[in-house]
């Protein structure tokens, strides 16, 4: 049986400071749930009264009051009973002393599930606030990804306790609503529940920024009562127009929102009167066919703006929202917004997936709120399992709640939403993860275009892959989508670690050949010993620690090595530099070449660790490694291949005369000798002179010598320095 909710949630702020009877509640509830249901939910008010027995509010009312009008909230949307009991039990395990099976015995599986989805991670402790808070709206959302009400009961919690906000310090009522604007206002937003998401931003901004609220809301009345008039003609035109024609609608003068007011002012720059100078109507009628019919009559009675009108019953909105829009130059060429809706897309406006409910099935309807909602639930997950931690999860899902979309097409016609400002990347990852990852190149409507190239409305993109292609770690500088950004994290730490776990091994291996010993030789259950010992899973663990640096090779061989183990090291030290790790040059993310220095094979060089990032190398001369030289531990001896087969970065420094073209002839100097230039700096000295700063891309000392040498030929050139750090 599928349940409707209605269209606003009345909001008594005396009735949330008032006690509310169990009685008064189940009187509600008599409009749409069975009495046995209704039994049930008396019976989980018993339980949650007992349990939260001499516990208050800062308010100081009975704290039961509290999850009572959480539940009237979601009432008034005719959730099921399941779905009110577990909204009275919300706060039992977090705040007594029941457990999770307590419930589960007592109540079902269902309900247990459902309040532990709610609750906060209480048992585990937490560096920060922000780490604790990240945590526990990790589990939440996960949560909610296996049943989406488990956010609806969090929405009207939430929601009560901004109605309730005043009793708390002012900073904490800031951090409250800072967190409600942030996270939970956009997340009903996401779910289509609008009027939800109005209330929470109006308390919201007046908690975060109570002067500006106030002044705002005083100078909005004002002008509210300047306009009575004008809003009573033009509803009453619009309304004569349709009658006319034949159409039955309901016209509404629409109010605009406080916070929307603000936010426009805010971001867009704009004057109080041009935000407030627009005259905003909602027209409701019967079918979709009538909605097209109403908007050519109102383009009839007044002009349309050029480039004002969107189709969102076409093409709905992330969160299923449909209506059609356009803004009419009205009298005096005083704007007009109108919005054109049937009732039904009105209702999903309001409630969105809440309007939808199942509570026999436990399951969503077939329309567009229960689609979207599945649509990001589903990316909720792809985006938990690349994310490190919380809080980068939590930034994922921050980037995802703030969707202004805009529509693209694939080549065979399917549309694709996506947020605005989203490239060619970001599509390549919404249509897959393995398309966005062998992403190579694009074409939008039917031309090459780069891959950071920004989509706009009505474009046709069509992605080139490649089986061998990989993510670029330059991709993050520019993806819009969490999406996008959450799979090449992901991507990229999963790169780093098999790397981590390669220069580990060669790192063992290298401690261990000075014990004239090797990794193959070492028994797996001693291996395994030690794996168990450092409390890691396997040996992988173990090889991406070392090669991370947490955790020192040569600690690690010695332990490995055995009680002979100093013996022999005195032994095989004998024979020299043999021992050292050999760098290619092509070892990935974990092995980096220090800018300061910038050393290329050919240069004396060391290797210091850097815990969780791998080592980074400096040439022998480095003044920047004075402090690593007193720390031995992080310090290690590498030597260069013998053939590198790569290109590295080095730093020259050029004074040359200030003559027209002397740029251009250096450029091209360094071309003949087969070098690109990364970058170039230049310094005017004193008229007479400058100086330029050229990083080049060579092979070795070799190369760069003869580039050197072919400079110093040069008539302008006065003096050549390599740049020593």
């Amino acid at each position: 049986m599928q349940q409707t909710a209605p269209a606003t949630l009345p909001h008594n702020a005396a009735t949330d400071n008032a006690h509310y009877s169990i009685d008064e509640f189940c009187a509600l509830l008599e409009s749409y749930l069975a009495p046995g249901q209704i039994q049930e939910v008396r019976r989980a008010f018993l339980f949650g009264a007992e349990a939260h027995k001499g516990q208050t509010r800062l308010t100081g009312e009975p704290y039961i009051q509290h999850p009572l009008a959480v539940a009237r909230v979601l009432a008034e949307m005719h959730m099921d009973h399941k779905c009110l009991m577990a909204a009275i039990l919300h706060d039992v395990i977090e705040d007594t002393a029941t457990a999770k099976e307590q419930l589960a015995e007592i109540f079902d599986e269902e309900i247990a599930e459902l309040v532990d989805g709610v609750s906060k991670l209480t048992q585990i402790d937490f560096k920060t606030h922000a780490e604790a808070q990240a945590a526990s709206l990790q589990k939440m959302l996960l949560a909610m990804t296996k049943d989406i009400r488990v956010i609806l009961i969090k929405l009207a919690d939430r929601l009560h306790n901004m109605r309730t906000l005043g009793v708390m310090r002012p900073e904490k009522r800031r951090r409250i609503a800072r967190e409600t604007l942030e996270i939970y206002a956009p997340i009903a937003n996401r779910l289509g529940i609008n009027t939800i998401r109005l209330e929470l931003e109006e308390l919201g901004f007046e908690a975060q920024w109570p002067m500006r609220y106030r002044v705002l809301k005083k100078t909005v009345a004002t002008a509210r009562g300047h306009r009575k008039e004008a809003v009573a003609n033009i509803e009453t035109a619009i309304g004569e127009r349709l009658r006319q024609e034949g159409l039955p609608c309901e016209v509404v003068g629409r109010e605009k929102h406080l916070f929307s007011i603000y936010n426009k002012m805010r971001f867009k720059k704009r004057a109080f009167t041009e935000v407030v100078d627009v005259f905003a109507f909602r027209i409701i009628v019967d079918k979709v066919d009538t909605c097209y019919r109403v908007l050519g009559a109102v383009h009839n009675l007044y002009k349309p703006m050029p480039g004002r009108f969107k189709d969102f019953i076409a093409i709905p909105k992330a969160n299923g929202y449909q209506s059609l829009h356009t803004v009419l130059f009205g009298p005096h060429g005083m704007p007009i917004e109108i919005q054109i809706r049937t009732g039904e897309m009105h209702r999903l406006a309001e409630s969105g997936i809440a309007a939808h409910w199942m509570y026999k099935t436990g399951e969503g309807g077939n329309g567009t709120a229960q689609a979207r909602a599945s649509e990001w639930l589903k990316n909720l997950l792809e985006m938990q399992k690349g994310a490190g931690n919380s809080l980068e999860f939590l930034e994922h899902v921050k980037v995802d709640l703030f969707p202004d979309e805009v529509y693209v097409f694939t080549p065979r016609g399917e549309i694709m939403v996506l947020a605005k400002g989203a490239t060619v990347i970001d599509f390549a990852y919404a249509v897959h993860t393995d398309v966005g990852n062998q992403c190579v190149a694009a074409r939008v409507d039917r031309r090459l275009a780069p891959l950071r190239s920004r989509l706009y409305n009505g474009q046709t993109v069509e992605v080139i892959s490649s089986p061998g292609a990989s993510p670029n770690p330059a991709w993050l500088n520019f993806v819009a989508t969490a999406k996008a950004r959450a799979n090449i994290r992901a991507y990229l730490k999963n790169l780093r670690r098999q790397e981590a776990v390669s220069l580990g091994r060669r790192l063992l291996e290298t401690e261990l050949h000075a014990y004239d010993q090797s990794l193959a030789g070492i028994p797996e259950d001693e291996l395994q010993r030690l794996v168990d010992e450092f409390k890691l899973q396997k040996v992988d663990d173990l090889l991406a620690d070392i090669g991370l640096g947490n955790r020192l090779a040569r600690l690690v061989a010695r332990r490995l090595a055995g009680p002979d183990a100093e013996r022999a090291k005195e032994l095989a030290d004998q024979e020299g530099p043999a021992g050292q790790l050999a760098i290619k040059g092509t070892e990935g993310m974990v092995v980096s070449f220090a800018k300061c220095c910038r050393p290329i094979p050919g240069d004396a060089i060391v290797a210091v660790f850097n815990p969780g990032s791998g080592m980074a190398v400096h040439r022998h001369g480095c003044p920047n490694l004075g402090e690593f030289r007193k720390s031995g531990e992080n310090w290690l001896d590498v030597r260069w291949e013998e053939d590198v087969d790569a290109e590295f970065s080095a730093e020259i420094r050029i004074e040359v005369g200030s003559k027209r073209g002397v740029l251009a002839t250096v450029a091209a100097a360094i071309a003949e000798e087969g070098s690109n230039i990364e970058n170039v700096s230049i310094e005017e000295r004193d008229g007479l002179s400058s100086t330029m700063d050229f990083v080049l891309a060579v092979h070795d000392r070799k190369h760069l010598a003869r580039i050197i040498r072919q400079l110093r030929g040069l008539p302008t050139v006065m003096r050549i320095t390599r740049v020593q750090g």
